[in-house]
Order: C-alpha cells, then structure tokens, then sequence
C-alpha cells in the first residue's frame, strides 16, 4: 500500500504580517496533484492543520476544498489535531466525513479506532490509528484514571498502550501511526511553539515499536529517526527565516506486504517546490542596494541584517526598493557584532533615547519621518508607556 505524509500545514498562517493564503493554496494543490501521481490509497496529515484554535474562514475553505479533492480522487485522508488545533472544532464533523474517507480525529479516546484501509490489489487491510497532540494535564488523568500531571512520555505511552491493545485483535494487519509530538532526536527550529518548558515534552523513538509507519507532526524540518520508519514530513512551506535551508517536501510511503517484514517501509522523500524562497542578507546598506551578486535574493523574501556603523535614515524603504518581499531589516554594527545578546541591548538602550529609538522605528517601517501629530502622538504614547513602567 502507498500512503502520502504530510503535516504542519497551519493554514492562515502569516509571514511578518503578510499573509501565505495563496502560497498554501498551491501548496496543496501540489499535494493533491502527487496523491494522484502516485495512485497513494491514503493521505495521513499529521497535525497543525490550522495555525490556531479559531482560524480564519478563509483557512478553514481551504482545508474543506483539500478534503474534498483528495476524496474525489478516491484517497482516504487520516487527519489529527495538533497543538495548534482546537481538537474539538477540528473534529466536529468526523463521524460524517468518514462515509467520504475522511477522518479528521481530535479525541483520544477513539484512538484506539483504527482506520481501516483496503489495498486496491487486495491484501489484509492496514489500520491506520489516528493520535491527536496529547495534553498531559487533560488527557493524562483521562488515560491513567487517577489525579495528576504526567510526562508527555508517560501519556504517550498510555495512549500506544490503547492502541496496541487494539491491534493485537487485529492478526495479519499492517499498522500504520499518525502522531504529533516531539521525539527525542528530531531537530527543531525558532518557528515551532514549545510544547513544555525544558525538555520534559520528549517522546522517546522506542516508544513507538510495533508500527510498520510511524507519520508524524510538530517538527517543521523533514527527518527520519529510526531509520525510514519513524519520520517526520516537515511543513509544505517555510514558516521562519530558520527553515530557510529546508527543502520542503512530502513523503511518499510503500509498506511493506506484510505486518512485521524485515524490510522497512520504502520512503520516497518528494521536494514541493513551491512558495516564496526565503534568504538572509548581511552587509552594509550600498553593497546590498547595489551588488549584482544579491539580484538572485530580489524575488525572496530577505532578511536583512546591516552592518553599518549608524543604522542608515529609512533604511527599510531603501531596501524595499531594490527587494519588494523584504520582510525583516536587523542592525548589527561592528562594534557589536560580537557581544553577547545583553551586552547588545545594552548598548542599543545607551546609543539612543526611547523617543529617538522609536522614532527610528517609525522611520524604518514607514519609509518616512512621523508627522508633527504622528510625532505628538508617539512622544504621548512613549510617555503614558514609561509612567505604567514605573507604578
């Protein structure tokens, strides 16, 4: 059986205050496009289908029109809530999108309700069990049935427990896991929302014995962590200047023909190629403007970071001119290139008054000085901000 791994849409997502919409539209469009390629029987998106509980509308059409082209083309789709989900809003329709072969599960307790899937050349069914992003404080007490916080390991493991009980009813059949969490060994990165304070959210790899797939969510760069079995897709698109490097990408998977088989699930790992690249810039202001070496960044969206001894008047519009997308602008002269995250902020709070440091900003987002009353109404608001600093 051929199954697609998908995840971490977080459709109505912006990007410094732009939004994606259309750049996740083609995003799954692409998605759908390889479903079909590759005759997959299902697709297991793997959490944070919406970017918060309560997304916009237009979010919220996307992902129906994405359900309802997958299933058209006669592809079972298994999604779960992750921790950007509201689980309940997300599956309130559950129990009538699976006479479509949809299933978007957001309650644990029907986990341990597999869905079956039938290979199109015959053969056992797989059982796909669909496991929601686990709040130990919730969902621990209603796993353990007694009082108190668990780990996220323990409540995991609670949870597989469940699961595995299931399938040991289920002789002869292939088991395939859709998870959002964070497994020890994933590397993250800045765009991700920490699930806990340290590293007490980890979920050790051998947790997850006994699945011949292991699909999961959260982690926003593709990775493999026991070999092809265990593995995250990463998200369609970049979400932060620290995935700029990634190669965003699916992941096409064939199971093996029996539960159990000594040979992995084979991983065919399919780069999306779509949406506005990202790119980090570093320079003074002229060689940025003007190098002919930068002309590949004008499309992308750049960070910029100046190197200026001043940072330059209207930086921000002057860059816009030559890098329409420029989404970030940082200064970060010589004389602090190499202090410390303190010692920096220090020097930024000596260099400038507060009212010089925002008019600054004012200059920089706006491309312009502040008018007499845009100026009248920043010096009162910087006020009325320093007087509530000092009850």
């Amino acid at each position: 059986m051929r199954l697609l791994h998908t995840s971490d849409w977080h459709l109505g997502r912006s990007f410094h205050g732009v939004s994606l919409l259309d750049e996740q539209a083609a995003a799954i469009a692409r998605i759908v496009a390889l479903a079909s390629e590759h005759q997959v029987e299902a697709v297991l998106i793997a959490g944070d289908l919406y970017d918060r509980a309560i997304p916009p509308a237009e979010a919220v059409a996307l992902f129906n029109d994405a359900l309802a082209r997958l299933s058209a083309g006669g592809t079972a789709v298994v999604a779960i809530a992750g921790n950007h989900d509201s689980h309940v809003r997300v599956s309130v329709y559950d129990p009538l999108l699976c006479a479509f072969k949809v299933t978007v599960r957001g309650d644990v307790r029907r986990a341990q309700e597999p869905v079956l899937v039938h290979p199109k050349g015959g053969g056992a069914p797989v059982a796909i069990y669909p496991l929601p992003y686990l709040e130990p404080s919730v969902d621990g007490p209603a796993l353990s049935g007694a009082p108190g916080r668990l780990r996220h390991e323990e409540v995991t493991r609670l949870a597989l427990a469940r699961l595995r009980a299931d399938l040991s009813a289920r002789p002869g059949h292939r088991a395939v896991l859709v998870a959002h969490t964070f497994v020890a060994g994933g590397a993250s990165c800045e765009s991700e929302r920490e699930l806990t304070v340290g590293n007490v959210d980890r979920v050790s790899v051998e947790a997850f014995a006994g699945f011949d797939y292991v699909a999961l969510g959260h982690l926003h760069r593709s990775q493999q962590l026991d070999g092809p079995r265990v593995a995250y897709s990463g998200t369609p698109l970049p979400y932060s200047f620290s995935e700029q490097d990634h190669i965003k990408s699916v992941r096409i998977v064939e199971l093996a023909a029996s539960p159990g088989a000594p040979e992995p699930a084979a991983v065919q790992v399919i780069p999306l190629q779509v949406g506005r690249p990202l790119c980090t810039l570093r320079g003074p202001i002229e060689a940025l403007c003007s190098d002919p070496a930068h002309a590949a960044a004008e499309p992308a969206r750049v960070r910029a970071i100046l190197t200026d001894d001043a940072l330059p008047l209207q930086a921000m519009a002057r860059l816009r001119a030559r890098f329409p997308y420029i989404a970030e602008l940082r200064h970060e002269p010589p004389q602090r290139a190499h202090a410390s995250g303190d010692e920096r902020r220090r020097q930024v709070r000596q260099a400038s008054s507060p009212l010089a440091l925002t008019t600054d900003f004012f200059n920089d987002q706006q491309g312009r000085p502040p008018s007499t009353a845009e100026a009248e109404l920043l010096e009162a608001a910087l006020a009325q901000a320093l007087r509530g600093g000092e009850r």
